[in-house]
């Protein structure tokens, strides 16, 4: 009966170890960056369970001490402090059936952001961006599929434009006061055994491409600790606006997957949920230096 326990507390403990390493393998395969998103809570009970495993100690205490550290460096990613930045973006994944349009619409006014980026854009909610007009003279819009659309709003001029139909990617090259530069709306596809890393494929040589500094917003359906989002930030010289914080939860889960990425980062922090399941987030960020 003893060993019958102790085997099954190993294979359970193995089977952690399993899902926790292999969170950082994205890079080797999408199923790397889906265990990544739980990252967190499978270190948790990976340290909690190994501890009392029929394993030799010093590969028990070695075990609890790395994922600490992987808890740690999560954890430490909501308290570090930036810097606001001159550039002010407005990020909303709206949700298909959003009916407090009319608040939201305020909400943006009331931030001033030089830049809107909104997902899930459908004929229900499709009054914001009309609402916004004046305000935003510039707009444009790109579907992701049938019924959704992802958009981009700016107040100020633009030079060109950028949709990937069906890829969920649409920017400006916007005429800033302070040079020229790309803004994107994104909206990920949920990763493996969903689209995301395809997706990612065809987007990624498009955004390296660019010859202009480049800030992209959206609901990127990721963490910014995945393979995925390393890439983004690679391919367009970026960092993420910080500090960490949740903008969706799932079953209970708190999830941090609306980001902004800008070449000198910049403050993050997030919106009223207003209608969707997400929350907004308002970065104020660096495009070409702090």
């Amino acid at each position: 009966m003893v060993r019958a326990r102790q085997a099954m507390v190993s294979i359970v403990a193995a089977l952690l170890g399993a899902a926790f390493l292999g969170g950082f393998a994205g890079a080797l395969h999408p199923l790397g960056d889906s265990l990544a998103v739980f990252r967190l809570p499978v270190a948790v009970v990976f340290a909690l369970w190994v501890i009392w495993s029929p394993w030799f100690a010093w590969i028990r205490w070695s075990i609890a001490v790395l994922c600490l550290a992987a808890m740690g460096q999560i954890v430490a990613q909501k308290h570090v402090s930036h810097l606001n930045g001159p550039i002010t973006i407005y990020q909303k994944n709206l949700l298909f059936q959003n009916d407090e349009v009319e608040a939201l619409a305020a909400d943006i006014r009331a931030t001033r952001p030089d830049i809107v980026t909104l997902q899930e854009l459908t004929s229900r909610n499709a009054a914001l961006v009309r609402d916004l007009r004046d305000e935003y003279p510039y707009q444009a819009s790109c579907a992701l599929v049938a019924w959704a659309r992802v958009a981009i709003l700016s107040r100020w001029p633009v030079e060109g434009e950028i949709c990937l139909e069906g890829q969920g990617l649409v920017g400006f090259q916007v005429k800033s006061p302070e040079g020229l530069f790309w803004a994107f709306s994104l909206h990920a596809f949920w990763p493996w055994p969903h689209g995301q890393a395809d997706q990612f494929d065809t987007i990624l040589p498009v955004l390296g491409d660019l010859e202009e500094p480049a800030v992209i917003a959206g609901d990127f359906n990721m963490v910014p600790w995945s393979f995925a989002l390393r890439s983004i930030e690679r391919s367009i010289g970026a960092t993420r606006a910080g500090p960490l914080f949740s903008t969706l939860t799932k079953m209970g889960a708190p999830l941090p997957i609306d980001h902004v990425y800008a070449p000198g980062g910049g403050q993050a922090e997030p919106r009223p949920l207003l209608g969707s399941d997400h929350s907004g987030v308002l970065a104020k960020v660096f495009v070409f230096g702090p």
